[in-house]
This record gives C-alpha cells, sequence and structure tokens, in this order.
C-alpha cells in the first residue's frame, strides 16, 4: 500500500479536489551517523572550559548572527530522496555538517599548517591553496602556514620544499592554472613522510588530490593514530574526472566541462567544413565518462558520445561504423566524442602494454583517440574508396589540465578550503570536506578513498545523451529483442 495515497471519500470523481495539496505524516527509517574520527586532545578534553573561543566572534569587522556556528546536532543525509512505499526501506546514513564551531579544540596560535598537493594537474588547484592560507590567516589567526612541494616526498625533502605562506604571497594564486607548489606522481614511503611531519612540527595537514592521494592519506592518519600523535590530516578531492563518490562533484570539473566544449565546437567547425567530414574529440575520464556525458549534452553538435561504462563495437549490425554512414549522409557531417578509457578491450596491445603502470599505480591506459581515427579511416576506405573522407582529431587533455578554474569552480574551491579549516580547527582529523546533496558535510577519508563515482547509465541523464544524440545502444545482434 502506497502511505502517501489519498484516501477515497466515497465521492464521484468530479467531487474530488484533484488539484489540493495534502499532508501525509510518514515515519523515515533509522538514521545511521557515519562519524569522522578526532584529535586525541579533542577525545582528552571534552569540557567546554576546555574548548577554546572561535576567534571568528572576536572579529574587528564580522559579526557572527546566533545562527552562524554549527550545531553539534546537525547532520546531512547522504541520500535526498528514498522511496517511502518500500516494505522495507534501507537505513537512512547521515554525515556531519561542515562548517565553524562555536568552540575549538585547537589552538590556532600553537597550530602549524601543512598545504601538499599530489598527482596530476586540475583546474583550482592554487585557488584551494590561496584559500586554505587565507582562511588561516584571516579567520583563525594561524601564522605558521608551510607549503610543501612536490607531493608527498616533499615532506622529507629538502629545506627549500617548505615555503612559508602569507596572504601577500598568495594573492593572485586564483587566476593562475597548475600549481605554484609543483606536484608529481609516486614518492610515497610512510615511514618518511610522517618522521619529516613530526620533524618539522606540523600539527595539520592538508592533501589535496585524487584518490590515490586519499589512500595516502589514510595510511597517514593511521599511522598518526598508531604513534598516538596530535595531528590532523585532512583531505581535499581534486580529480578533473569527477570519479571521486560520495561528494556531489569534485572541483575543476566544472571548467574542465566549459574547456572541452570548446574543443567540441573547434570538431564541429573541421567536421562541417569538409567533405564527409568527422570530429573526433578525445576528452578526460579513465574510469568514468562524466566530461563526455556532460560536454554532450552542453554542445548539442554531438552524434556519438564513447564511455568507458558503455561497451561499443565498430563492425556489424548495431556498430558505430553503421551508425556514422547513416548520419554522414543524413548531414554530411558528424561528431565522436570518446573518453580516455572509452574501447580499452578493442585496442589491440600486448600484455605488457596492457599491465604497464604509472607512478601511483594506475593502469596506463592505451590511446583510444588516435586507434579510432585510425580504424575510422581504414574503414572508410575499404567500404567507400571513391568517396571523399576527413577526420580531423582533437585532444585538448593538457589545455583542459592547465587553465585557471572558471567563476564556479573557483567559489566551489573556496568553500571546500573554508569547510576544511573549520573542521580541522573543530579537532576533527581524517576527514573529507565535500558537498553532500548540496550540504558541506565532513566524510570519513576511508570512505571517500575507495568511493567510485561511475556514470549510471540506468538513470535519466545517459538517457537525455541518448536522446540528444540519437546513438545506438550497441547491443551487438544476437542481444536483440
Amino acid at each position: 500500500m502506497d502511505p502517501t495515497a489519498a484516501a477515497s471519500s466515497g465521492g464521484t470523481p468530479a467531487d474530488a479536489d484533484a488539484t489540493g495539496p495534502t499532508n501525509t505524516t510518514v515515519t523515515l527509517p533509522p538514521l545511521t551517523l557515519r562519524d569522522v574520527p578526532r584529535l586525541p586532545s579533542a577525545l582528552a578534553s571534552p569540557t567546554p572550559a576546555a574548548a577554546v573561543p572561535n576567534p571568528i566572534s572576536r572579529h574587528p569587522y564580522f559579526h557572527p548572527p546566533a545562527t552562524f556556528y554549527i550545531s553539534p546536532g546537525d547532520v546531512t543525509l547522504r541520500h535526498a530522496f528514498f522511496d517511502i512505499a518500500s516494505a522495507a526501506p534501507s537505513p537512512l546514513v547521515a554525515y556531519r555538517r561542515a562548517g565553524p564551531r562555536g568552540a575549538l579544540a585547537v589552538d590556532p596560535a600553537a597550530a602549524r599548517a601543512a598545504l601538499v598537493t599530489c598527482g596530476g594537474l586540475c583546474p583550482g588547484l592554487n585557488t584551494v591553496l590561496r584559500e586554505l592560507v587565507v582562511g588561516l590567516h584571516e579567520l583563525y589567526g594561524v601564522r605558521h602556514v608551510f607549503g610543501v612541494a612536490a607531493g608527498y616526498r616533499g615532506f622529507y625533502g629538502a629545506d627549500e620544499d617548505h615555503v612559508r605562506l602569507d596572504p601577500a604571497a598568495v594573492d593572485d594564486w586564483h587566476k593562475k592554472g597548475g600549481t605554484v607548489l609543483k606536484t608529481t606522481r609516486g614518492g610515497f614511503d610512510l615511514g618518511k613522510i610522517v618522521d619529516g611531519i613530526v620533524a618539522r612540527g606540523y600539527t595539520q595537514i592538508y592533501a589535496i588530490g585524487g584518490d590515490g592521494t586519499m589512500r595516502g592519506a589514510v595510511a597517514i592518519f593511521q599511522e598518526f593514530k598508531r604513534r598516538g600523535l596530535n595531528i590532523s590530516i585532512t583531505g581535499i578531492p581534486k580529480t578533473v574526472d569527477n570519479d571521486i563518490g560520495i561528494i556531489d562533484r569534485s572541483f575543476g570539473f566544472q571548467t574542465a566541462v566549459e574547456i572541452a566544449q570548446q574543443a567540441i565546437d573547434a570538431a564541429h567547425v573541421e567536421a562541417l567544413s569538409a567533405v564527409n567530414g568527422v570530429g573526433l574529440v578525445k576528452l578526460m575520464g579513465r574510469s568514468t565518462g562524466h566530461i563526455a556525458l556532460h560536454a554532450t549534452l552542453s554542445s548539442r553538435d554531438v552524434d556519438c558520445c564513447l564511455i568507458p561504462e558503455v561497451d561499443f563495437h565498430l563492425e556489424g549490425k548495431g556498430g558505430l561504423f553503421e551508425f556514422l554512414y547513416e548520419r554522414i549522409k543524413k548531414k554530411g557531417h558528424a561528431v565522436i566524442v570518446v573518453a580516455e578509457g572509452a574501447g580499452q578491450e578493442l585496442i589491440p596491445g600486448t600484455d605488457d602494454q596492457k599491465r604497464e603502470q604509472d607512478e601511483s599505480g594506475n593502469i596506463v591506459f592505451l590511446d583510444v583517440g588516435p586507434w579510432l581515427k585510425s580504424e575510422l579511416g581504414r574503414w572508410w576506405k575499404r567500404e567507400h574508396p571513391n568517396e571523399l573522407f576527413t577526420v580531423k582529431y582533437i585532444d585538448p587533455t593538457y589545455m583542459i589540465r592547465a587553465v585557471p578554474a572558471n567563476a564556479t569552480d573557483n567559489l566551489y574551491c573556496t568553500l571546500l578550503a573554508h569547510s576544511a579549516i573549520h573542521g580541522v580547527m573543530a579537532g576533527f582529523t581524517g576527514f573529507v570536506p565535500g558537498p553532500v546533496n548540496g550540504t558541506y558535510s565532513y566524510i570519513p577519508l576511508e570512505d571517500v578513498a575507495v568511493a567510485k563515482n561511475p556514470v549510471d547509465v540506468n538513470d535519466h541523464k545517459w538517457a537525455w545523451v541518448r536522446s540528444v544524440t540519437n546513438q545506438p545502444d550497441f547491443l551487438k545482434p544476437k542481444h536483440n529483442i
């Protein structure tokens, strides 16, 4: 029985008020708080008398209202919708709401913060760094803030790898692409990293990076705990592919889609300007096709979007070649967007090539862009030798990675940085700040480190792609009904 169904009045359909709102009381399932860890000192001194008043309350220009500080009971639900008609609904998972607390578990005067960027480039890295420095200085009065160069290996590097930062030094960083601190992959030696952190007296670590960086932060947090160290660590998730789970999105993603749009526009012009022209654009997306999907929806010039979550085939009924030929004959041109992780099982390669890993332990993918361009050329020459054909291939990967964040991502990076600072100053550790259903929350590092965010090809967004492109589902004939 549907608990939201209105009770029958026994009257005729004409008697019913079809447009009037109704109120239905529904009992929700139990709520489970997935809480984040706290520093040993915060656990040892839980009394109000031991807490440090938040210095924001004494700010000379900003006087926070009573509702400014987050209540200890404020939580965010992981899922914003649920089936109240279900006979056995799943338990609700909640996270602590992010934001400033009225009392601190950390004395800002004794704080010594280290900021590090790891992995590949992403729009917004410098904005996060800038806002961490400015927020620590201006909101909490932390005067010992350092940038650690060259990723995690910088913690056990030379003195010049540890640069003192202040608001003046980072004033224009948000206008720059890349990371001023430099970044590397690999170099993760847990013992050396923690020894270096302890030797330099750092009490707060802000690690900015992707899933590999988050896994490294989990290991550092666990080593802090094993040694009984009173040092906080927070991970700020960075992946231009938007493949980190739980949070709504990763910073840099909106900028990536915007720049990808420019590449698609160029491919469309090239295809439109040729006889039987095809514009082929390869976008980032190792394991997920979010950039390709969103860029396709934004463009409306894309004829086929290929992502890692959906297998495709080239030859035969329902294949890419058949679809492209029909589209070219109808329009005179076509545009294809392919995510870098798509079609990996189709690309020939040696066993050694398919096992190759980068410094972070990620599989090095075979390059789908040049392979698909070559296959398109071979197909047309074989099947339509007397007809003109042109493929223009565009790979904007490094252009996308290297640009500064756009306005949307700049704002997002600021809120992430401030959420991280507020959490650390409240005594939390081993956590990730991020929006969950639009509300900034604190999520355990270990949860984010393993959470994935694949494109759900069964939801409406992928259906919208199919409705825009009218591309095939690439089911082979034996699977067709």
